[in-house]
C-alpha cells in the first residue's frame, strides 16, 4: 500500500448501486459513496441498505453519512462498522463531540474526514482537525459560500482555503481536500481549480463525475519540469557530499533537497490509483 495520501475522491450516489463498481474502476484514489446530498430523504434508508449489501473488504470505500443533526445519523454510523469502509466523511462538521462519537463507535483504522462547510465549522476547524482518528479536512466550498453569503469561488475563498491548509499542518494531519468543480464540461476550469488547490497546499480534490478524475490526478502529479528539477537537485547534492552547491543558479540547502525528494516520491507512484481508498 502506498504511504502517499489520496489525490482524488470520487463521489457516487448512495441510491445508485449499479454505479458503485463503475466508480471503483474510474481511477480515483478513493471513492466516497454518498448518503447525504445525493440521496433524497425518502430514499435514505433504502440507499443505506443497498450500500450495506454491496460492501466488501476487497474494495474499501469511504461513505459520506448524513450529518449529526439528522434522523439518519446514528443508523448511518452503525452501518459504517461493517467491513469494507475505510473512512467516513462527516458533512457540516461543527462540533468536536460529533467526531468523538464517531471515533468511539468505529474502529481506529476507519479514518474520519470532516467536511468544513459552515462558518461554525471553520471557526472550530483546528479543534476538529485534532479530533481522534481525523485524517484530513475536506472543504465543502459550495455550502460554505452559501452559509457566508459569498459570491465566488476564487479570490473570495483564498483566506479560508489558506487557513484550512495551515490548520491541517499545525494539527499534524494530511493536507486538506478541496471542494468540487461543478462545471462538468469545462475541462480548463477543472484544471485551473486543481492547479490552484495544489499551489495553495491542498493535497486532493473532490470529483463529482468519473471524467474529472484523470484531470485531478494529473493536476496533483509533478510536472515534467518539476521532476527534471528535482533530479538535478538530488544529483547535485550527491556530488557535493554535504558541501554547498547550486542548481540553476540557486543555492541548494536541506529544505530544497527535501522538496526535491518529495517531488520524486510523488513521481515514483505514477499517475495511477492507490491500492486502497484512503
Amino acid at each position: 500500500m502506498s504511504e502517499l495520501p489520496s489525490r482524488s475522491y470520487l463521489f457516487v450516489p448512495g441510491n445508485r448501486p449499479e454505479r458503485f463498481d463503475k466508480a471503483c474502476g474510474a481511477g480515483a484514489d478513493a471513492v466516497i459513496v454518498d448518503l447525504e446530498d445525493a440521496v433524497p430523504p425518502a430514499e435514505k434508508v433504502a440507499a443505506r441498505d443497498a450500500i450495506a449489501r454491496w460492501l466488501s473488504a476487497a474494495k474499501p470505500v469511504l461513505v459520506r453519512i448524513n450529518n449529526a443533526d439528522t434522523e439518519w445519523f446514528r443508523d448511518d454510523v452503525e452501518m459504517c462498522r461493517l467491513p469494507g469502509i475505510s473512512g467516513v466523511a462527516l458533512p457540516k462538521a461543527e462540533r468536536v463531540e460529533d467526531l468523538e462519537f464517531l471515533a468511539g463507535r468505529l474502529e481506529a483504522a476507519v479514518a474520519l474526514l470532516p467536511l468544513i462547510e459552515s462558518a461554525q465549522g471553520f471557526w472550530n476547524a483546528y479543534k476538529i482537525a485534532q479530533g481522534r482518528n481525523v485524517r484530513r479536512l475536506i472543504f465543502g466550498s459550495i455550502d460554505f459560500q452559501l452559509d457566508l453569503g459569498i459570491k465566488g469561488d476564487d479570490t473570495e475563498l483564498l483566506h479560508f482555503r489558506s487557513q484550512l491548509v495551515l490548520v491541517s499542518r499545525v494539527a499534524g494531519i494530511e493536507s486538506p481536500v478541496d471542494g468540487v468543480t461543478v462545471a462538468l464540461e469545462n475541462v480548463e476550469q477543472l484544471r485551473a481549480d486543481t492547479a490552484r488547490a495544489r499551489r495553495m497546499g491542498f493535497g486532493a480534490k473532490l470529483c463529482i463525475h468519473p471524467k474529472q478524475v484523470s484531470h485531478v490526478n494529473e493536476g496533483f502529479y509533478p510536472t515534467p519540469d518539476e521532476i527534471a528539477w528535482a533530479k538535478r537537485v538530488i544529483d547535485s547534492a550527491m556530488r557535493a557530499h554535504g558541501a554547498a552547491t547550486a542548481v540553476d543558479g540557486n543555492m541548494v540547502d536541506r529544505p530544497v533537497i527535501l522538496k526535491a525528494e518529495e517531488i520524486l516520491r510523488e513521481a515514483a507512484r505514477g499517475n495511477q490509483p492507490l491500492a486502497s481508498a484512503r
